[in-house]
This record gives structure tokens, sequence and C-alpha cells, in this order.
């Protein structure tokens, strides 16, 4: 099969870059130095994967700026960097005369100046700047397949190559009692339903990753549907870990309500610091139901520490 994407990364220490019309100051920065995605694997979200992968890897950094350089040409690429919110410094000076009449542009993005306009220009970064957050509740063997990075200790968990798997915006598809309080820029945390038989679900059940949810799609309102079944498959795309066929079966299902919570990956905890249930009840922070539940900016930052991240690092003011 051979490799599919390639990312490098190099920090350059004490770095001057010129541009045609100015010079940018010496400073610590990574370069992206090369972003490779094969043709063949288009539509299997590989792109969005990478562009995750390395700003999850820049955020562990005490680098605050991370660039890469890419000719004019390259519209798709220029599209999904923009859409993660870096931002075109210039055109790159060039002391020999190219050999082809094409536009070498500079890309930045800047801890301290980020994008907070959506959540995927301030990715990996959350915005302070929000009034609730809740919890979105999924299925383990759901869990696993569309949030791959989020891996638990001594819980068996199958590698998935899926294009929802692989990518950092993701669909989730629930029916949730209430949505109230929950908008678009709204922080959820992920909470992993254990179904293992056997065990105690307060032990096992738990909070794995963080989110922003970017779009809210209520296709069924009190046994009303409000959006066809071929909107509602449209829409989904491939950002689902769902077949045609199980879209289709969830979408007739005898349920009163259905939503689809389109969200932006924001990070996850890993093995050893997921944030059980019962962690959650000692600290009343799981009164109700999941979706019920409605988080303070307090109360978020403090179940972020519990699962061991630094909240500076992740809800930057």
């Amino acid at each position: 099969m051979g490799i599919c994407a390639f990312v490098y990364l190099k920090e350059n220490e004490n770095e001057e870059i010129k541009l045609v019309d100015r010079v940018l100051p010496k400073q610590n920065r990574i370069k992206i130095g090369t972003l490779k995605l094969e043709e063949r694997q288009q539509g299997q979200r590989l792109g969005e994967g990478a562009i995750g992968i390395v700003l999850w890897k820049w955020q562990e950094s005490d680098v605050d700026e991370i660039y890469l350089t890419v000719y004019d040409y390259h519209k798709e690429l220029i599209a999904l960097i923009e859409k993660f919110g870096f931002v075109c410094a210039g055109e790159l000076f060039k002391d020999d005369t190219p050999t082809v009449n094409h536009k070498e542009l500079l890309y930045i993005k800047n801890k301290k100046m980020l994008d907070y306009s959506n959540p995927h220009k301030s990715f990996p970064y959350l915005s302070p700047n929000f009034s609730s957050a809740g919890v979105l509740p999924i299925y383990d063997y759901y869990h696993d397949r569309l949030l791959p990075y989020s891996e638990l200790t001594n819980t068996s968990q199958e590698f998935w190559d899926e294009a929802a798997g692989n990518g950092i915006t993701k669909m989730f598809i629930g029916s949730p009692n209430q949505i109230d309080g929950l908008c678009e820029g709204s922080p959820v945390f992920m909470y992993r339903i254990c179904t293992e038989k056997g065990v105690s679900a307060t032990y096992k059940s738990c909070i794995t990753s963080f989110a922003t949810i970017t779009k809210i799609i209520v296709v069924k309102e009190r046994w009303r549907y409000l959006i066809n079944e071929n909107e509602y498959k449209r829409r989904c795309g491939n950002k689902t870990i769902f077949s045609s066929e199980e879209l289709e079966r969830i979408y007739r299902a005898s349920r009163p309500n259905l939503v689809v919570f389109e969200f932006v990956y924001n990070g996850f905890f890993g093995r050893g610091n997921n944030v059980i249930h019962k962690r959650l009840k000692e600290n009343n922070l799981f009164e109700t139901h999941p979706y019920g539940i409605r988080y303070s900016l307090d109360d978020f930052s403090k179940i972020i520490e519990m699962g061991g991240k630094n909240v500076q690092n992740i809800i930057v003011d």
C-alpha cells in the first residue's frame, strides 16, 4: 500500500524570515517542512488529520509560531491551512530568479494571535468566551471508531481505517431530550459509555476527549422530521462512522428526536488520564443525564485538570 501521508516538522531556532516586502524578526519557530498526501487517498480526510497532528505537536511546544511555505497554485492546500487559522504573511524572498512564474507564500499561525471567530481557526485551542459547555455520551463501540486518539488503559481497542476517524471535523448522531444551552462554539466533553458486561460502569465509563461544536442539525424533533432523508445523508457526508445503510436505519428508527452534532476534535486525555464517572460524581460534576449537564468555565477547567492537562495550554485568554 505504501506511505499515504507524510509530515515533517523542524524547530528553527532564532530564525529570520525574508519576505519580498519585509523581514520577519528573529525568533524560534516550528516549520512544517513537508506535508505530502497521496492523491489516491482523496476522500479519506488525511489532510485534516495531518494538520491536526501537526498543531497538537505545536501546542505541546513552547514555540509561539508555526509556519509553512506553499506555492500559490496549491489551492486546496491553501484552503485547508486557512481553514485552520494559518494567515498569509507574504511572499517569500528568493535570492535566485525563479524558473517558473509562481509565488511561494508564507503561512503562519501564532499562539498569541488566535482567531476565535470559529473553532477551526483557533484549533487546537478552545475559546474562553463560552457561556456553557456540555457532554455528548457515546457508546464505546462507536467512540473508539470515531475518536481513535482517545485511548484507554487495560481496554482492547481496534484500529479502524475510516475517513471519519482520520479527520479532525467529525459528526456525532444522538437522540437528546434537550439541547438547550448548547450552540455553535460550545465546548463539549466526549463521554465514553462502557457496555462491557460484568463490570461496574462507574469505573469504566469516562470522559476521554474535549471538542467544540461547529454545527447542530436538528433532523427530527418531537417525532416530526425537519429535513428529508437525502438531505440528512448529504450533510453527514464522510464525517460520521456510519455507512449509508446505517444512516438510513438511524433516520427511520422510532425515536422522538434526532440531532447531528458536528464538532472539532480539540484534544484527548490519553491512556491513564481519562476521568471516570466515579470521580466526576464525587466532585459533583455528573448530577444528571449527560445531555442535561451544563458546565461553567470553572467546572470545565476543573475536568481538564482532572484529565492531567494544563488548562492554560488549552484555553488561552
